[in-house]
């Protein structure tokens, strides 16, 4: 028996290698950073408000939208590439880019060059799940999928907790010692930046150091490493970048070109629309990079181009994502639950620093440290409940990821209207968990619906429904509401709960049809013309 079949013979109640355990462990310390450098303008967001002179709708846009667009766009030549080349070379290569972007952050001084900081920490961090998904589906059995994505997912509420802590330490302790501008001139806010992007290079030398596992071996579905990764890379890129995404819809004829033009022009149009409807244009140095309508117009016509592209050279991938109603009213499902949580999330320390008027520190402390126990909590349970369940009954994940959409809704709206500070501080750890406990079950469930070939892709379209969805929505329309509000961010925050019904929709739908689609991956897939099964 040879060492490169052996993997493939791995039973499903072997136990899992102390190897799985500590790489997993060294992906969490990436995702906490990764939300560190995510999470923490939400602590500096009042000082950047202050200190730039924008409002509450662009601070919504620079967390949501501006970071959004370019994380998706990327997530999905990169999810790709995740499919076809070294997981943890891309992986170690995310890492130092969106470390040094977070770092330039601290040099902006003015609002455009900071929202050009923050698409490039989103280009950057659009490597780390797509390779941290497929890594943990090759390291660790079906069994336990869902509790190992769980926890790697919880490094999303450490890191989130973890800013908010080290963003107010770093900001009061800075402005106290140099109230006019330290070193450089630099605020509060900008060494924050500096201080949490540095040591993101310094972990990058040790994730490289990671192996790189056989490729499906441990679902007996060994597939081989593509000779030419960058090719379809490429190819992938070349889709979703316009205007070179007219050129590849040329290529699939006439008709196809002049649905993309069709296209293109509409989703344009509508966003200038809206844009003078809303009255919600970025109005700084570079209008159409800091427009949140024009943004998603180039982000949803990118991925339209992006599923026709993929629909015509890999129509089996395409079936299985885009092409299954299961896939996408899971992924669509749980992008509602994101929708709420993000602008939760995001906008608690800035709602609380306005009306409980307690320092930084104190902030980062009680909510950063009560977000992240709460969101840790929830995911790892979560994940957990999902394993359980899962193996009684075939829908159990989805149910996982219904009681995350809707039992952290009553919880929010007393969160988000009381006068107590410390009742607003445990019921931030309550809604946290409640809303957490999805994502193990929604990542878990989008893997098992795709051949292991596809679980780049998968995950970069998963993470499409939550970003373009939750995050590039959600955030933003609460804090167009609270600018148009006189800055009451709670109502900002409480409007977001409108999406709930559709998320019930979709995910009655999929417990519906995700069963059998679950049952059915490798028949739809040759059906679909996969070849080698």
């Amino acid at each position: 028996m040879t060492e490169e079949t052996k993997p493939s013979e791995v039973l499903e109640d072997q136990p899992v290698p102390a190897y799985s355990w500590y790489a997993l462990s060294v992906l969490v310390l990436v995702y906490i950073l990764n939300f560190v450098d995510r999470q923490i303008l939400s602590i500096l967001a009042n000082d950047i408000k202050a200190d730039l002179g924008v409002d509450d709708a662009y601070l919504g846009f620079l967390y949501g939208t501006a970071f959004a667009i370019f994380y998706a766009l990327f997530g999905i030549p990169l999810g790709k590439l995740a499919d076809s080349w070294k997981r943890v070379r891309l992986m170690t290569i995310g890492l130092t880019l969106w470390s040094a972007m977070t770092a330039f952050s601290g040099l902006a001084r003015d609002a455009a060059t900071l929202t050009v900081a923050r698409i490039g920490v989103g280009v950057g961090e659009a490597t780390a799940s797509p390779s941290a998904y497929s890594l943990i589906s090759d390291w660790f059995p079906a069994r336990l999928r869902a509790t190992a994505l769980a926890i790697y997912s919880s490094g999303l509420y450490i890191g989130g907790g973890v800013s908010l802590a080290i963003g107010g330490l770093i900001v009061d302790n800075w402005n106290t010692a140099y109230p006019n501008g330290g070193p450089l001139g630099l605020a509060g806010w900008q060494a924050a930046f500096i201080a949490v992007g540095v040591p993101g290079l310094l972990l990058a030398i040790w994730v490289v150091t990671l192996r790189e596992p056989i490729r499906g071996a441990i679902d007996g579905l060994a597939t081989s490493e593509d000779p030419h990764p960058f090719r379809s890379f490429v190819k992938e890129l070349y889709t979703v970048i316009p205007p070179f995404t007219f050129l590849g819809a040329a290529e699939r004829g006439a008709a196809a070109l002049a649905i993309n033009i069709a296209v293109f022009f509409a989703a344009f149009l509508m966003a200038f629309g809206i844009t003078n409807l809303l009255d919600s244009g970025g109005g700084v140095i570079i209008p159409w990079i800091t427009d949140q309508w024009t943004l998603l117009a180039i982000g949803y016509y990118a991925v339209f181009c992006w599923g026709t592209s993929l629909k015509a050279r890999d129509y089996p991938t395409f079936a299985l994502t885009w092409g299954s109603p299961a896939f996408l009213c899971t992924i669509l499902g749980y992008g509602t639950v994101a929708f709420m949580a993000y602008s939760a999330s995001y906008w608690g320390a800035p709602y609380a620093e306005r009306v409980f008027e307690v320092s930084k520190a104190d902030l980062g402390f009680w909510l950063g440290g009560g977000g992240a126990a709460g969101g840790f909590l929830g995911v790892i349970l979560g994940g957990r409940m999902a394993d359980y369940l899962f193996q009684r009954i075939p829908s159990g994940r989805i149910w996982v990821i219904f009681f995350g959409l809707v039992s952290p809704i009553p919880f929010a709206i007393l969160q988000y209207t009381t006068d107590s500070f410390a009742l607003f501080i445990v019921l931030n750890v309550i809604v946290g968990a409640l809303a957490a406990s999805a994502l193990g079950a929604a990542a878990a469930s989008s893997q098992a619906l795709v051949l292991p070939r596809m679980r780049g892709v998968a995950t970069a379209t998963f993470f499409l429904a939550t970003t373009l969805v939750g995050l590039a929505l959600g955030p933003y329309m609460a804090g167009y509401v609270s600018a148009r509000n006189d800055a009451d961010l709670s109502a900002g925050v409480l409007s977001t709960l409108w999406i709930t019904p559709i998320g019930i929709v979709l995910l009655v739908t999929a417990l519906r049809l995700v069963p059998k689609a679950a049952a059915t991956v490798v028949e739809r897939a040759k059906q679909a013309g996969e070849t080698g099964l």
